[in-house]
This record gives structure tokens, sequence and C-alpha cells, in this order.
């Protein structure tokens, strides 16, 4: 048996009077669950019980009742710190296929597909996803050697093309914590292993406004990538064209950055 920890003790020995019936103008309990899950996403961190009780304006018994449930059913997780609660696997699930859901999607597949027809070469669509690129779709060039990675995938930042480029776009002390926490691993030869070494590249990246990848992540082969923002000029995304050594070298991957950045203005209104 789970023993309740000292804050949630606290509010199940000592519950709200309204807890049983929850407060008549709360809403219902799948309302009050998607305004805990909400306000935890935009939030950006862990919170804890308290912190969400008062946010909500829920009774400290209701709001330990909600991330019970939630935390049972994977969208909600345990932080570091065991009485804060971050989003967990299933909430991150629901984002991603939200993300990949519809017209939208189909809208932004056509504009890989186009882009794979110019440049002749794997194409991919990225975003951001805590410590890690996640790929949100992905187009094949016809070629007989090429490296997969389904849809939904993670890869490291600080190795890949895309990766690099969202931390090269951050805020100095942003990126800088961010960096501080990642685990730089080998992955090839050419892999920057160096947190110095890795802040100079995002430096050198947000000057020039595309990001490379010269068989940093995986031997023999090599990417580059570029920006897509949403309307109000944020970076949301990347788009990025990657192939075998063997069939593109890193000068003829340059060549292809306008075709990339046409690409990426194409994308704008579908974020």
């Amino acid at each position: 048996m789970t023993r309740a920890r000292p804050a949630e003790a606290a509010a199940i020995s000592n519950p709200d009077p309204v807890t049983a019936g929850d407060a008549a103008g709360s809403g219902s309990s799948a309302e009050r669950s998607l305004r805990l899950l909400s306000l935890l996403a935009s939030e950006g961190r862990a919170l804890s019980l308290a912190d969400l009780a008062a946010r909500l304006a829920l009774p400290k018994g209701t709001a330990h009742r909600i991330c019970t449930q939630l935390l049972g059913a994977g969208f909600l997780a345990r932080d570091v710190e065991e009485r804060f609660y971050s989003v967990g696997p299933a909430l991150r699930q629901l984002a991603f296929d939200t993300l990949n859901h519809g017209v939208v999607r189909g809208l932004r597949h056509d504009v890989l597909s186009e882009l794979v027809r110019e440049v002749d070469e794997t194409c991919n669509f990225t975003t951001l996803d805590g410590a890690q690129v996640l790929y949100l779709d992905r187009v094949e060039a016809q070629w007989p050697l090429r490296l997969t990675l389904d849809v939904g995938s993670h890869v490291p930042l600080h190795c890949t093309a895309s990766g690099k480029l969202f931390l090269s776009q951050m805020a100095r002390k942003e990126r800088d914590l961010l960096i501080d926490g990642l685990t730089l691993t080998r992955m090839t030869r050419n892999t920057i292993v160096s947190a110095s070494k890795l802040r100079a590249e995002c430096d050198a990246i947000a000057e020039r406004g595309h990001s490379c990848d010269a068989e940093e992540f995986i031997a023999g082969l090599i990417a580059v990538a570029v920006p897509v923002r949403n309307v109000a000029g944020e970076v949301r995304a990347a788009i990025a064209v990657h192939a075998p050594t063997a069939r593109m070298t890193m000068k003829d991957a340059l060549k292809r950055i306008d075709a990339l950045k046409a690409a990426a203005a194409r994308m704008t209104p579908l974020l």
C-alpha cells in the first residue's frame, strides 16, 4: 500500500467541506481535469498540489483526487521533487496525435512532399519536445540507401541539425540551463561533447539562420535544417533535409537552403 505524502495526507485528512460534492461552480470532473492539464501544459514547469488547487480555485481534496486519477492514467507524472506534478507521457502522446490530425496535417505533408520532389532527398518536419527533438512528419526520397526514423521518434538536441537549431533560437539563459542539463553523448567522432563548444555553435547558427549536422548524429549522414516560424515570428518547428555522404556533400546540401526556407514559409500558416 502506498503511503500518502505529507502535503497530500493533509489534504485528505482535512478535506474542504465542498470536496464531497465539489464546488457547484467549478464544473464537471472532466472539465476540472482538462483545466488542470491545460494549466500544467501552459505553465511549462512542475506545480505542487497546493499550487494547482490555488490556481484552479479547487479544494485540496478535489485537486488531490484529480491528480491521482490523471497520474494513474499517465496524463500526469511525478517531478524530481515528488510533491510536484508535471505533464505525463499520455498527455504528450495526445498532443502529438492532435498535431498530426486532420486537414492541417495533410497540408503540411503536401508541403514536405513537394520539397522532397524538389531537392530529391529525404526531408523531415520536427519540433522541440522538452529536451529532445520530436519527428512530426517525414517524407522519404526514393533511394535504396536511406535512414528511416518513424514519425513520433525522438532524437537528441546536441548532435542533430534540428536540435541545434532549436537550441540556437532560445534565450541565452534558457539555452545555457538546458545545455547544462543535457548529457552530451558522443554519437560519432564529430559529435560536439563540450558545452562551451555547443554554445559557440548555437551562436553561429543563430547568426547564419540555418543549422548543419556534419555526421554528428550518425556517421555517414549529413543534414541541414531551417526554422519554421509562426505568424508571430516565433520558431515553433524546423524543416531539414538529410542524406548519406555517399550521395550528397555538405556543399550540395547547402545549395538546398533556399528550397528549405521557401517550404518553411509555406508551413507558417499551417502551424
